[in-house]
């Protein structure tokens, strides 16, 4: 279901805007990745979003409806936060998902759909996960097999970027552990495969070269990271093909992982000097030590991802009042320029400036106190009380009462 509810990236601007249009949301952005798709959104009611989810996949809205959730408000906002953290993910304290999240944001504000609110969710929550990266250690530690080969190969050489690694196999596991190990940017990568096109189409993706299996005798010297993988029932490398390799190289450092099950390096190897050989029990015990140090930062991160919910949440109310606002400001504005242009006219017809400023501010007074004085007197019981606290605590009175703002009382403190 996640495969067909999944957004190509050449789709994504078509389908912003028909989200738009036609699940009339205000503001949209859509995250898809191999794990989630995400619709976030400024609206009405979320249900014209599912609706328009399984329209658009082709998907019947019963069969969907099960595997979707809706969180709103300070929820949504929670869940945002937590996604650009890695809290939500597979892997936790994972960093891709925030790329990945920037992606969606420049998509939507390229579609035209990414509005006020939208843009301020989503920039915070960048700044959260920047936060939370920099605040804990939820990202510090290795909770991969790959990264944890590449962890370890580090403890052994000064710079990866020196060395020769040889792949053996070509499957999975070994596409992962050499993406991991090609961002070290090792200065020559070879695959080695039983299917030589299936090693070599590797390999180009690598930018290295493959040899045959059966070549491993005569390039196993060369090469100062091994990593194998293969489906083989029996050990491909054994203790006679190690020795005669460390004889070749002068015994420097031989480092060695093995990813399969079973084992396609002889356990024998791991007790010659100057080879390092670890396989996947090690690197478990090594992620298993990553994820117990990232477990103990989420308290942290949802501390921090708390905070900055209040904050945001605090700026979304405070957004409601400002339609309000800007009808005070048009109003008094009107008030303003109809007093000056009234005082101005005095002034021409020959009356003093200070009498017209004078007049000036008691008409501008006056205006300005009118309706709120009017509202007072005519409220009834209930709402006098209200409008009494309200008044007070925007007009700011109980403070001025008590010598706010008052010079004299300042100076007698």
């Amino acid at each position: 279901m996640r495969e067909r509810v999944a957004f190509q990236e050449e789709a994504l601007p078509q389908a912003l805007a028909d989200l738009a249009r036609d699940a009339q949301m205000r503001e949209a952005a859509i995250l898809s990745t191999c794990n989630r798709t995400e619709i976030y959104g400024v609206a009405e009611t979320p249900e014209s979003a599912k609706k328009w989810l399984a329209r658009h996949h082709r998907i019947d809205e019963a069969r969907l409806s099960p595997f979707l959730y809706v969180l709103t408000g300070r929820e949504a906002a929670r869940h945002v936060f937590r996604v650009a953290c890695g809290l939500d993910s597979m892997v936790l304290g994972e960093a891709q998902i925030l790329g990945q999240m920037k992606t969606g944001a420049r998509q939507a504000e390229s579609a035209g759909t990414l509005g006020v609110y939208l843009h301020k969710l989503l920039q915070r929550a960048f700044a959260v996960a920047k936060a939370v990266r920099s605040g804990t250690a939820i990202g510090a530690n290795t909770v991969s097999m790959a990264a944890a080969a590449v962890q370890l190969s580090g403890q052994i050489f000064e710079s990866i970027a020196r060395q020769r690694v040889l792949f053996i196999g070509a499957g999975e596991m070994i596409e992962l552990c050499a993406t991991h190990f090609l961002a070290q940017s090792p200065c020559e990568i070879t695959v080695a495969n039983r299917t030589v096109e299936r090693g070599a189409a590797l390999a180009g993706r690598l930018g290295g070269k493959a040899i045959r299996l059966d070549e491993l005798a005569e390039n196993l010297w060369r090469h100062d990271i091994i990593v194998s993988c293969t489906a083989s029932p029996l050990p491909i490398i054994g203790l006679g093909l190690v020795e005669r390799a460390l004889k070749a190289r002068r015994h420097h450092p031989l480092f060695m992982v093995d990813l399969a099950v079973p084992r396609d390096i002889e356990p024998e190897v791991g007790e010659l000097d100057d080879v390092f050989l670890y396989t996947l029990d090690d690197l478990a015990q090594v992620v298993t030590v990553g994820m117990e140090s990232r477990q103990a930062a989420v308290v942290q991160a949802e501390a921090i991802v708390s905070a900055q919910m209040e904050q945001f949440m605090h700026w979304l109310a405070s957004r409601e009042a400002v339609p309000l606002i800007r009808g005070l400001r048009d109003t008094f504005e009107r008030a303003r320029r109809h007093e000056l242009e009234h005082a101005l006219k005095r002034l021409a017809a020959g009356e003093t400036a200070e009498k017209a400023l004078s007049r000036l501010s008691e008409r501008l007074m006056n205006k300005f106190l009118h309706a709120p004085t009017q509202a007072l007197q005519q409220a009834g019981e209930k709402d006098r009380h209200a409008l009494q606290r309200a008044a007070e605590r925007l007009l700011r009175i109980r403070e001025q009462e008590s010598g706010f703002g008052n010079p004299k009382r300042e100076e007698v403190r």
